[in-house]
């Protein structure tokens, strides 16, 4: 599995303690930036991007829950980010346009979907994603409810990635953590968004925490194939 830690759950008063750790041990760092419209709350800025690129090597991903995102794909290009991700029901008919735009940067995209937006709404401009991420829980809010219906979707993502031999990762944000790993290992997850609950709220000490996700994961990992 691939880990991309969710930067908006660290512990901001560790931060470079836990940027350097976590950039010598992670796949993707996570980086959600909401502007109170599309969803209500604000978190992350271009401006913090910038500010972990001065310590971290590893792509940046950021998960932009806005209404408008072509208003920040130039500024995330030049504060450092790697991977733009992008929620289809934001693209207002623009799809091919802005993923022409971010590529044209040299950033990679990503296509994100809430729980109630389908594969589908994807069909035409799919071939383009270097990864998709399903939701596990709403847009906007930390420590919410799995919802276990996306477990389809997950199989359905792999399945539709077999049938047209894409290349997209299959990833997971929203409760990733000891209770749901086996789950969405069966289903066909390649990367685990981990936040509070699968990864900092384990030990006050990164290191510890790490060490504490890695073991729970690959316990799941033994149970999904047979080995537990």
């Amino acid at each position: 599995m691939k880990i991309s830690p969710s930067l908006m759950c660290m512990d901001l008063s560790n931060f470079k303690e836990q940027i350097e750790f976590i950039d010598g041990h992670a796949d993707y760092l996570h980086i959600d930036i909401m502007d109170g419209h599309f969803v209500p709350n604000l978190t992350l800025s271009p401006f913090f991007v910038e500010q972990v690129k001065r310590l971290a090597t590893k792509p940046m991903d950021c998960h932009l829950m806005v209404t408008n995102p072509e208003d920040y794909i130039e500024t995330l290009a030049a504060a450092g980010a790697g991977m733009i991700t992008l929620h289809p029901e934001t693209l207002s008919g623009q799809a091919f346009r802005v993923v022409d735009k971010i590529t044209s940067l040299g950033l990679k995209v990503g296509f994100i979907l809430s729980p109630e937006s389908t594969v589908e709404v994807m069909k035409y401009y799919i071939h383009l994603a270097d990864k998709i991420t399903v939701l596990t829980v709403d847009p906007g809010f930390a420590g919410q409810p799995f919802i276990s219906e996306m477990l389809d979707k997950i199989r359905e993502l792999k399945r539709y990635r077999e049938q047209h031999r894409l290349r997209y990762e299959i990833e997971i944000d929203g409760s990733c953590n000891e209770r749901t790993f086996k789950s969405l290992i069966e289903a066909g997850a390649d990367v685990f968004i981990v936040g509070s609950s699968g990864l900092f709220n384990n030990a006050a000490d990164i290191r510890q925490a790490w060490q504490i996700m890695q073991a729970n994961i690959q316990h799941a990992q033994n149970e999904a194939d047979g080995h537990a």
